[in-house]
């Protein structure tokens, strides 16, 4: 644990260390779990929403993450990492029963996905890039699940490898090739598809 925290920035040690307390004081007094809730939810709901693909489902699964995580918290053990994490790990393994309970896959609506990731763009920016994004998303589905997942987490969710192979259970070394071959699996299919948006960042 030691080893995870000297190698975390200054502002991911004290968002750690935040969240050890919080769950702490959780732990004691579950009304406290609120302040947890209100932290995460946003980045939980967004994940599901992403992975889902719809408005209701990624609510039911925000939802269950929170109470799974409510009604375990004595279970939690603080490992260097933020509490986040945890929650994400909850969701990967929800989401996971979720398409097998489902059997499918589904499309996130360009409409919706705009609405959650807003980033204030002007309309003439947001219709410069509508049609670039729909041709991302469209070679994200013809990624397998695991790569896909992978780049949902990394940039969709900013997540760092280590907290990535906390959520996949794998070492950041493997999470940091599993995206680098993601990456490449989806420039070979952008670009048979004549995408001139440019190269995607490799890590």
């Amino acid at each position: 644990m030691r080893e995870k925290l000297l190698t975390m920035s200054g502002n991911e040690r004290e968002q750690s260390l935040e969240d050890k307390v919080l769950v702490e004081r959780a732990k004691k007094d579950r009304a406290a779990f609120e302040a947890l809730y209100s932290k995460y939810i946003s980045k939980v709901y967004t994940y599901a929403y992403y992975r889902t693909g719809t408005v209701e489902d990624a609510e039911d699964i925000t939802e269950s993450v929170f109470l799974h995580a409510f009604l375990n918290l004595d279970r939690y053990r603080y490992m260097g990492l933020p509490f986040s994490a945890w929650l994400m790990r909850i969701a990967h393994n929800l989401i996971a029963n979720w398409y097998r309970d489902k059997s499918k896959k589904t499309t996130v609506s360009l409409e919706h996905a705009e609405h959650v990731t807003d980033t204030g763009r002007s309309p003439e920016e947001h219709a410069e890039v509508r049609e670039d994004q729909e041709m991302i998303w469209k070679m994200l589905e013809t990624l397998s699940e695991e790569r896909r997942q992978a780049l949902i987490l990394r940039y969709a969710e900013g997540l760092k490898h280590r907290e990535i192979g906390e959520i996949m259970g794998k070492s950041p070394v493997a999470v940091k090739v599993l995206i680098h071959r993601s990456l490449a699996a989806l420039q070979r299919n952008l670009a048979s598809k004549g995408f001139e948006g440019g190269a995607i960042a490799a890590e």
